[in-house]
């Protein structure tokens, strides 16, 4: 029963530095400090045995019972209240084993947390750099995504701003060419009316006869305007061949007239045939 109650600083004897007898010493000593502490709790236990054993009146026993332990523990409190501190061992040995002892765990103890914090803050470190790493990432997508922003506002501007040209330019372009058509109805309308007043067809009997005057023209002559039609269309339609033959439907002095101009040649090689000069180019 005694050894059970030795306190569990007496473990720490085992750390004692000197010889064996310094330590046999020391336990001896704890041993006996023991001993007189048990004997004086023994002496307090007996006491208060005898004094629960006492009669007390039956109509209030609950009540004076609790009157007793009361002032137990009131007497107990002002008695703790006024003792000092005492040291469990004066041996110096014994003093500095626990010491030692206590200084150890207070070490392990810190130690355990200055480990636990260390894993914290490389838990933390790890969580931060992770954290910049997608800020940046965000970052870059956040400068990516405005730039792509600016570069299609600029794009769609642009082909607004082509658009608005091109239209303009199609509505100038349409109007240039129905000024053109209009223009060109005019020349040809003018021109018509020209060679209508200056070169009339040409009558039958004049001089469309053959040799023969008593015969009449085989074919109806074309006027000045249906030859430069046909020259033109055969122009614009075959511009690689050009060349229109002429039969007897062509009034002579017309082609004369055309060729001694300028507004029509003969081919190179073949008489009979002529085209409209070229005059681009």
């Amino acid at each position: 029963m005694l050894s059970a109650w030795i306190p569990e600083q007496a473990e720490g004897l085992q750390e004692i530095p000197g010889d064996s007898v310094c330590y046999t010493n020391a336990k001896e000593e704890i041993l006996d400090e023991c001993e007189s502490v048990w004997e004086q709790m023994e002496e307090c236990q007996s006491k208060l045995k005898l004094l629960e054993a006492e009669t007390l009146p039956k109509s209030n026993a609950k009540f004076s019972l609790s009157i007793m332990h009361m002032k137990a523990l009131t007497a107990e409190y002002n008695q703790w209240q006024k003792r000092s501190p005492e040291m469990f061992s004066t041996n110096p040995d014994i003093l500095l084993s626990l010491g030692k002892k206590e200084l150890q765990k207070v070490k392990d103890d810190l130690e355990n947390v200055l480990s636990a914090v260390q894993i914290k803050n490389k838990n933390l470190e790890e969580d931060l750099k992770r954290e910049q790493q997608w800020y940046e990432e965000q970052k870059q997508l956040i400068d990516t995504l405005s730039r792509t922003q600016e570069e299609t506002k600029n794009q769609v501007e642009q082909v607004s701003n082509k658009s608005r040209m091109d239209t303009r330019a199609f509505h100038e372009q349409k109007k240039k060419i129905l000024q053109l058509k209009a223009y060109k109805k005019k020349l040809l309308t003018a021109l018509e009316e020209f060679l209508e007043e200056h070169f009339p067809p040409p009558e039958k009997g004049g001089s469309a006869e053959k040799t023969n005057s008593q015969e009449e023209p085989v074919v109806e002559l074309k006027s000045l305007q249906d030859i430069l039609e046909i020259l033109v269309d055969k122009s614009v339609s075959t511009p690689h061949d050009p060349y229109v033959q002429i039969d007897d439907s062509f009034w002579p002095p017309y082609l004369e007239l055309l060729l001694r101009h300028g507004i029509a040649q003969r081919h190179p090689v073949n008489p009979d045939r002529m085209r409209l000069e070229t005059f681009h180019g």
